[in-house]
């Protein structure tokens, strides 16, 4: 495998010994030199034999090491040592743990190159990868060549494939079709089935058919996880249910079922929708005293509905007590505070946390680059009003982060320097704002072109003239 040999066996060597020795090693670059060394033994009778081979294979793919791993598969294959269905079941796993599931799906169709026949087992574990990261069309065709291949069906493989049906809204008649053959495949549903169905239900907002799943599922005696109540409480809140959404809590009080961060999320996320965030932030504190940690959801749901309120008090606590608990707010939650403190004109304040959220090193994504840019201007133009020195630094700063400057924010800024009598700030202001492609209105010009007059500099008033002459011929053009 590359590594230098670094250790000296004092005696004849034995498989569990280097067994012993990687599981308690936790670096896998050690692990690699025991395992080498191991095999420098070779020369004394060693040889490496399925315990080892499958413990470094396991030990590398956990590492995201697939080359080596499937190097040692082929060296297991070349020293013909047994090569058992474990062994790929650790690799199929692993790559889809790092969302590959193509080569989860490579390295399947190579298993009998290795004389091992996959069983039902492998089926399923690559077909649920597949599932899980929407490879949809790829996943009904491996199912149906499982099917040919005579693996029947069993109530995990069924669960997977309602699992795919449920993710279209077009195939979701199917997956309800399927559940109601099951019994007559001798695969009675279990709790995941039904789970699975009403995730799907609630999703595509058909909350009474859901709801009416959920009863059957009661009466059958499958007993409904926590999994299940949050997808029914996550429906019925977006169906403006709030009501019955908390009494579902409730009822997983009564049944000893612990409501998880995306239950409490889901309920407080309708509260805030509904206009009731003092309520979400009582749930907040109950959920705290339960020894749930608030996650990246709950606090951006509490700080949106906060700031919808407009209790932007209340939205600031909030970001700090995130920040607290070392959760770092991204672009577009600093976005909604900076733009409720613009809406009620505290530019001053809305400025503080561009600042904050710059020397944070905290970038807008695609999604966020528009508000990005909006919020930046929008700050500057209030800004010029009373604190017009740290527009023009907010200014400066946007010019040098790439941020677009628009029309009216050139304007403003031109207006305060001519009134302040810096035209020559003002002119070059105007001469950044041409070169940006930002053509200066009528009030513009005549601010900039009469305080040039009032102070007698005819020249540079005339070749303003000349500049805006030029551009509004380039317009006809």
């Amino acid at each position: 495998m590359g590594s230098k040999t670094m250790i000296k066996w004092s005696k004849q060597i034995t498989s569990a010994q280097v067994v012993q020795l990687i599981k308690a090693e936790r670096d896998i670059q050690k692990t690699m030199v025991i395992f080498d060394s191991a095999t420098a033994e070779y020369a004394n009778g060693f040889r490496h034999d399925h315990q080892t081979f499958s413990l470094m294979i396991s030990r590398l793919v956990s590492a995201n090491n697939f080359r080596l791993a499937e190097e040692l598969l082929c060296r297991m294959k070349e020293e013909k040592c047994n090569i058992t269905e474990d062994i790929f079941l650790s690799i199929f796993r692993a790559y889809g743990r790092v969302h590959k599931p193509l080569d989860a799906v490579r390295v399947f169709h190579k298993m009998k190159d290795y004389q091992c026949d996959p069983s039902q087992k492998s089926y399923i574990t690559v077909f649920a990868i597949l599932v899980g990261e929407n490879q949809l069309n790829l996943a009904l065709r491996f199912y149906r060549s499982m099917r040919e291949m005579g693996i029947p069906p069993s109530v995990t493989s069924l669960n997977v494939l309602i699992k795919a049906l449920c993710k279209n809204s077009g195939t979701m008649d199917a997956a309800l079709r399927i559940f109601r053959e099951m019994p007559n495949r001798g695969c009675p549903p279990d709790s995941y089935t039904y789970g699975t169905l009403i995730n799907g239900l609630c999703r595509l907002g058909k909350i009474g058919e859901a709801k009416e799943l959920f009863k059957e599922m009661e009466a059958k005696a499958c007993s409904p996880t926590v999994v299940t109540y949050t997808s029914l409480i996550r429906g019925l809140c977006q169906s403006k249910d709030l009501d019955s959404a908390i009494n579902l809590l409730e009822e997983m009080a009564n049944k000893g079922i612990e409501p998880n961060v995306f239950t409490y999320s889901s309920i407080m996320d309708g509260l805030c929708k509904g206009g009731c965030s003092s309520q979400a932030l009582e749930l907040l504190d109950m959920m705290v005293s339960r020894r749930h940690l608030p996650n990246m959801i709950t606090y951006s749901t509490l700080i949106h509905g906060l700031c919808k309120e407009g209790k932007l008090q209340e939205a600031v606590e909030i970001l700090d007590r995130m920040k607290l608990q070392g959760l770092r707010p991204d672009a577009g939650l600093y976005g909604k505070i900076i733009s409720c403190f613009s809406d009620i004109c505290k530019f001053h304040e809305a400025a503080n946390f561009l600042d904050e959220m710059v020397l944070g090193g905290i970038s807008p994504n695609r999604l966020t680059w528009s508000l990005h840019v909006r919020i930046h201007n929008i700050v500057v133009q209030g800004l010029c009003t009373e604190h017009p020195n740290r527009a023009f630094q907010l200014y400066l700063s946007m010019q040098t982060r790439g941020i677009s400057i628009d029309a009216k924010t050139f304007d403003s800024l031109v207006n305060y320097f001519c009134k302040k009598g810096d035209l020559h700030k003002a002119a070059h202001l105007v001469d950044e704002m041409v070169r940006d492609g930002c053509i200066p209105d009528e009030v513009t010009w005549n601010a900039v072109v009469s305080g040039f007059w009032d102070r007698r500099k005819v020249r540079e008033a005339a070749a303003l003239v000349q500049v805006e002459l030029i551009g509004t011929f380039l317009n006809l053009e």
